[in-house]
């Protein structure tokens, strides 16, 4: 091929070549953009850290679990020559009825830029156990150390017990003590002894303690009673309900705060009333409440990075479609500075929201990005027509992914169409455009 039938084909194929090398800055720009998803990653691991170190000096998530009654005995053992061994082992006995009823008091930590939830609570626990049946157990009343018998309740963080805690025992106070005779039902947890003899094992036995506690974004509950009620009021308006099992009916929030109430059977759950000498895993079926933040700015953030490759690809291609019906030529590197305003802005984003409300936040960055590549616009096509409408455009497309920030089940939907949306104006538009080098008459 002779130069002359070199240039032609290179003329001829002349939106092709720039077709690919719009293509290829496309990919290119997402480098910024991938760099920018592990700055916004960054620092959201920096607030779970500042988090992390509040609640480490006031208190982590809180989970009540009890109380159990357990009461050792004596089991004895014959071996193969003849002897007789004692070995002290434990039976647990739950609650009949078990009540809750507390007050959530949230407050709002500053720490650095970074606002954490934590909370004083008020619970008053109460209820009663059934009489004991040691027979259902096989384990002979004689064989009872009913001396060493104790209640003993589960909390994850003894640094958020306010006050002395004492148990009131069939109208007898008790004082608890931190940790366990036997930890294998309540791994973390206090335990009290209680006065209980034999006629109390023919018996319902009452408890009653009030606790005053401590804690960071979650309070959970375990339901060890025969039927377990928690109602639980706070002032805080945006909780989550998770775990095991949800309010028994729908959660009253309002401004003013929230209102929940669970109502937990037995039979709801994996684990009996009572047992010996056996190991479950009460903590699996824990449900509670989350103080969630009202607005996550570094999920929203990392959301709309997400979007980069859509912003990249739709502003180089209407560049690309200007460039060709205007008959001008704009150079690569231009196309690289309006790829980089369009990156900027998710660090503006990003910046601006850890100091401000999202919403805001991405008004002002927008607003910056749209001003900034309209002007830039006008300087290349020097039309301050083209311009307005570029920035009309470039604001749709902002507007467009706002709304989408916002919803939630409907996202994809809605994001579908208004993709569909966009590429059919972008096909209807081409067709003025002779691929070939010429426009259509």
């Amino acid at each position: 091929m002779d130069t002359t039938s070199a240039l032609h084909f290179l003329s001829a194929q002349r939106l092709t070549i720039k077709g690919i090398i719009v293509a290829f800055l496309i990919l290119f720009m997402l480098i910024p953009a991938i760099f920018i998803m592990n700055l916004v990653s960054e620092r959201a691991d920096r607030q779970q850290a500042v988090a992390k170190e509040v609640s480490s000096r006031w208190a982590t998530n809180q989970t009540f679990t009890g109380p159990l009654l357990v009461i050792p005995y004596r089991e004895s053992v014959k071996t193969d020559d003849g002897k007789t061994t004692v070995y002290k082992k434990y039976a647990y006995f739950l609650p009949d009825l078990l009540k809750i009823n507390g007050e959530l008091q949230p407050q709002i930590r500053h720490r650095s830029i970074y606002d954490i939830v934590v909370y004083r609570t008020d619970m008053q626990v109460e209820g009663h156990f059934s009489p004991v049946s040691t027979q259902l157990l096989n384990i002979p009343e004689e064989d009872l150390q009913l001396h060493e018998a104790f209640v003993c309740i589960g909390l994850t963080d003894f640094r958020g017990i306010e006050d002395q805690l004492s148990l009131l025992w069939n109208e007898t106070s008790a004082v608890f003590n931190a940790g366990m005779p036997d930890d294998r039902i309540i791994k973390n947890g206090l335990h009290t002894p209680v006065a209980i003899g034999y006629d109390d094992l023919t018996r319902s036995n009452t408890f009653k303690l009030q606790l005053h506690l401590r804690g960071s974004e979650n309070l959970s509950f375990t339901p060890v009673g025969k039927t377990t009620n928690v109602n639980i009021t706070s002032a805080w308006t945006n909780p989550s309900f998770d775990g095991s099992f949800l309010p028994v009916h729908t959660p009253e929030i309002n401004d003013n705060g929230f209102s929940a109430g669970w109502k937990v059977q037995h039979l709801n759950r994996s684990y009996p009333q009572s047992w010996k000498d056996g190991n479950y895993n009460v903590a699996d079926s824990k449900f509670g409440i989350t103080l969630l933040q009202p607005v996550d700015s570094y999920a929203k953030t990392m959301r709309s990075v997400k979007y980069a490759i859509l912003f990249i690809a739709l502003t180089f291609g209407l560049y690309f479609f200007l460039e060709v019906l205007q008959k001008r030529t704009v150079h690569p590197i231009q196309y690289v500075l309006v790829g980089l305003a369009l990156s900027i802005f998710y660090t503006l984003l990003l910046s601006i929201s850890e100091y401000t409300a999202f919403n805001i936040a991405y008004s002002i960055a927008a607003s910056a990005t749209v001003a900034l590549i309209t002007l830039y616009t006008k300087s290349i096509f020097h039309q301050w027509k083209i311009a307005a409408l570029f920035g009309a455009l470039l604001t749709v497309l902002y507007t467009f992914i706002f709304v989408l920030l916002q919803l939630r089940d409907g996202a994809l939907l809605f994001g579908s169409i208004g993709l569909f949306i966009l590429l059919a104006a972008a096909m209807y538009y081409s067709r003025k455009i002779n691929w070939y080098g010429q426009l259509n008459q």
